[in-house]
C-alpha cells in the first residue's frame, strides 16, 4: 500500500484521475440523446447518481465546520430543511418559479446560520453539538406549528417537474463546485486559520485571531450550500413535510460518511459518501431488516480502527489503529517502531 501511495504522489495521479472521472460523469447521460431507443443510461441510474451528488455536497458542507474547525454539528440538517421549506413555501404559496425560490431558500439558511451560530459557536465541544441538535428539533416543531405558511404536518406539494438529466447535471455541477471550493479553501490563510482553531482555539485567540468571526463565516457558507441542496431535493421530490425534511439520521449519515473518508480532508467526504451510499444500497436490497444494525457496527469500526479515515490510511497506514495492529501482527512491536523512528530522526 505504501508503494502505491508513493507512486500516486510522485506522479501526481490524483488531479488526472479526478479530471477523467468528472469528464466521464458529464458524458454519461449523452447516450440518452444519441441513442434514446437503446436506453443505455436508465432513469434509475441517473436518480441514484443525483442523490449521490447531493450527499457529496452535504458531506463537504458538514466537513467545513466539523472537519476544519472541529465543531461537531449534530443539527446541520436544519439548514437542509430551511432551504427546502424556503423554496417550497415560495413556490407553493407565492407561485414563484424555482430559481428565485431556490435563492430564497439558500439565503434563508445562511441568515439563520449567522443568527444561531452567533450564539451556539461560542459553546465548546459537546455543548455546541447538543445545542445544534436542539435547534434542529425546535425548528421541526416550529415548521409543524406554522401551518398557514408551511402546511404543518400535512406538508406542501410543489409543482411537479420530472427531468432526470437536468437534476443530474445541476447536482453534479454543484458537487464539483463545492469540492473545488473546499480544495481552494484548504490552501488559503482563512482555511489554515480554521484548522488552527481546530487544533488549539485558545492559542489562536492569543495570536489575535477573531475565532468567533471565522467560525460564523464558514458556518453560514456551509449553510448556504446546504440550503441549495435542500431546495433542489424539495423540487425533485415535489412534496415536503416536517418529518421527511427534518430527518435526524441525515446528519448522522453525513458524520459517518465524512469520518469514513477522513475529517478535514478534501477527498474524504467524496470517498466516504461513495462507499457508504453503494454499501447501503447493497444492504437495503439484501438485508433490509438489519441495515441499521450493520451501519451502526460500521460506525463503531470507523471510530475504533479508522479514526483518520480512508485518506489517513492511504497517506500513512502505520498512523492508524488498524495499521498499528497489522504492524504488531508482523512482529513490529511498539519498541521496534520507536527505535525505527529514533533512527530515522538521527539520520
Amino acid at each position: 500500500m505504501r508503494t502505491l501511495t508513493e507512486i500516486w504522489k510522485r506522479y501526481k495521479l490524483g488531479p488526472l484521475v479526478l479530471i477523467l472521472l468528472v469528464l466521464f460523469l458529464f458524458l454519461l447521460p449523452l447516450p440518452r440523446w444519441l441513442a434514446p431507443e437503446r436506453k443505455l443510461v436508465s432513469n434509475s441510474l441517473l436518480f441514484s447518481l443525483t442523490q449521490l451528488f447531493m450527499l457529496v455536497t452535504l458531506a463537504s458542507d458538514w466537513n467545513m465546520t466539523g472537519g476544519f474547525t472541529g465543531y461537531i454539528d449534530f443539527g446541520h440538517a436544519v439548514f437542509f430543511g430551511i432551504g427546502a421549506y424556503g423554496a417550497g413555501v415560495m413556490m407553493a404559496k407565492a407561485g414563484w418559479p424555482f430559481v428565485p425560490a431556490l435563492i430564497v431558500g439558500a439565503v434563508a439558511a445562511a441568515i439563520f446560520a449567522v443568527l444561531i451560530g452567533s450564539a451556539t459557536l461560542r459553546l465548546k465541544g459537546p455543548y455546541f453539538s447538543i445545542a445544534m441538535l436542539g435547534t434542529f428539533v425546535a425548528m421541526r416543531e416550529i415548521v409543524r406549528v406554522l401551518r398557514p405558511i408551511t402546511g404543518g404536518g400535512s406538508g406542501l406539494t410543489l409543482p411537479p417537474y420530472l427531468n432526470r438529466p437536468l437534476f443530474y447535471y445541476v447536482t453534479l455541477i454543484l458537487a464539483v463546485l463545492v469540492v473545488a471550493f473546499v480544495w481552494w479553501l484548504r490552501r488559503t490563510q482563512f482555511g489554515a486559520t480554521l484548522v488552527a482553531i481546530r487544533e488549539d482555539e485558545v492559542g489562536a485567540e492569543m495570536r489575535g485571531i477573531n475565532t468567533t468571526l471565522h467560525k460564523i463565516t464558514i458556518f453560514w457558507i456551509a449553510a448556504f450550500f446546504t440550503g441549495i441542496v435542500g431546495a433542489l431535493w424539495a423540487y425533485q421530490n415535489t412534496f415536503i413535510d416536517p418529518d421527511v425534511v427534518f430527518f435526524e439520521s441525515r446528519t448522522i449519515e453525513l458524520v459517518m460518511m465524512t469520518m469514513l473518508g477522513g475529517l478535514g480532508t478534501v477527498a474524504g467526504p467524496v470517498i466516504g459518501v461513495t462507499v457508504i451510499y453503494w454499501l447501503r444500497d447493497i444492504l437495503w436490497s439484501n438485508f433490509l431488516q438489519f441495515h441499521l444494525l450493520v451501519e451502526g457496527v460500521l460506525l463503531i469500526v470507523i471510530v475504533l480502527f479508522f479514526p483518520e479515515g480512508i485518506m489517513g490510511l492511504l497517506n500513512d497506514p502505520s498512523a492508524t489503529s488498524l495499521g498499528r495492529l497489522w504492524g504488531r501482527y508482523l512482529g513490529e512491536g511498539p519498541k521496534d517502531a520507536y527505535q525505527s523512528t529514533e533512527t530515522e530522526t538521527s539520520v
